[in-house]
């Protein structure tokens, strides 16, 4: 055999193994199987996740269950009893929620290498959680309806049957924010009575009150961000107005469960989700993103920008069960 001939062999032979490396691009670990993933994100957006996140995993089949955030813990409480969980990956409203999983010692601990774009704060010191984006809650406020913005969460307590508000026996993020001002002194139970003495619309969820808003049927609303900036973005009657005593803000982690069955994957899905791919994807449906680097959308603000209400997440998770019980008790739920 001819040196030339050799060495073109030898030239194609490197270009097959080239080309064989472009085409599996996300399947160089093997990564495969089946992923149950667990998620209180609306249907349409854990759909478009997975879809990109399948782009490069092919080969990883992933299910879907999506619920408000208190179902969707009320059914791995119950799968966990059963002694068969079935979520990999969970991906819900927000850290009390992980911290009352972690206590229980059902989930992974596992240090994304995606991590050093996130800022410290979002990151559990034990590496059983993170945040995925920034969720802050507002007002949203029906434009054709309200002619002057109001500024403050007190003109909530003043809109007697005009006020919708999602249930925190349902959503994650009002059980969160039911914690946050409840214990803050600004607010405390005496703002919720003051909204309950209104006879507010109390929804299961957050896109219930958007479109109660929308549709005039009530003109003030209290919810998360993201959705009403995109609602408005689309030409519906709303917008977003952020108080000006500050708002309370939920990062909605992403976990691993602790018996999850294709712990690679689920790996791969985390890492996914925080990656800068991840988080442009988390943009440009909506969100927040919490990756450093990565803008907000239109219309939303950044972490930096938002006066934020805090409370100590240990004695919030201590209190919520507390909490969403007093809710209940005082709004008929």
């Amino acid at each position: 055999m001819s040196k030339m001939r050799t060495s073109i062999i030898f030239l194609i032979a490197i270009f097959l193994l080239a080309a064989c490396s472009d085409s599996t691009s996300g399947e160089e670990d093997g990564i495969s199987g089946d992923l149950s993933f667990y998620t209180s994100q609306p249907d349409a957006d854990a759909e478009q996740l997975v879809e990109a996140f399948n782009e490069q995993y092919p080969d990883v089949t992933v299910s879907i269950y999506r619920s408000g955030t208190e179902e969707v813990i009320s059914k791995v409480q119950a799968e966990a009893q059963a002694g068969d969980v079935q979520a990999d990956v969970l991906l819900v409203a927000d850290a009390v929620t992980f911290e009352s999983l972690k206590e229980q010692d059902m989930l992974l601990s596992y240090e994304s290498p995606e991590l050093e774009a996130i800022p410290d704060n979002f990151i559990d010191t034990d590496h059983m959680y993170t945040g995925t984006k920034v969720m802050s809650t507002a007002m949203v406020v029906n434009t054709e309806n309200v002619a002057d913005l109001p500024t403050s969460w007190n003109a909530l307590t003043e809109a007697s049957d005009n006020l919708a508000m999602p249930s925190p026996l349902y959503s994650g993020a009002a059980a969160y924010n039911l914690g946050v001002l409840t214990q803050n002194a600004d607010f405390g139970w005496g703002y919720y009575e003051s909204l309950q003495a209104n006879n507010p619309t109390v929804t299961q969820g957050n896109g219930a009150v958007l479109k109660a808003v929308a549709a005039g049927e009530v003109d003030y609303g209290m919810v998360v961000d993201f959705i009403v900036a995109r609602a408005e973005a689309e030409g519906s009657p709303v917008t977003l107005v952020y108080p000006e005593e500050g708002v309370p803000v939920i990062t909605e982690p992403i976990g691993i469960m602790n018996d999850a069955q294709n712990e690679e994957a689920a790996k791969a899905f985390v890492d996914f989700v925080l990656s800068e791919q991840g988080q442009e994807l988390a943009k440009e449906i909506g969100y927040t993103p919490i990756r450093e680097g990565v803008e907000a959308p239109e219309g939303l603000k950044t972490i930096d920008e938002m006066d934020v209400l805090e409370a100590d997440i240990n004695e919030l998770y201590q209190a919520r069960e507390e909490d969403k019980q007093k809710f209940s008790e005082l709004f008929g739920e």
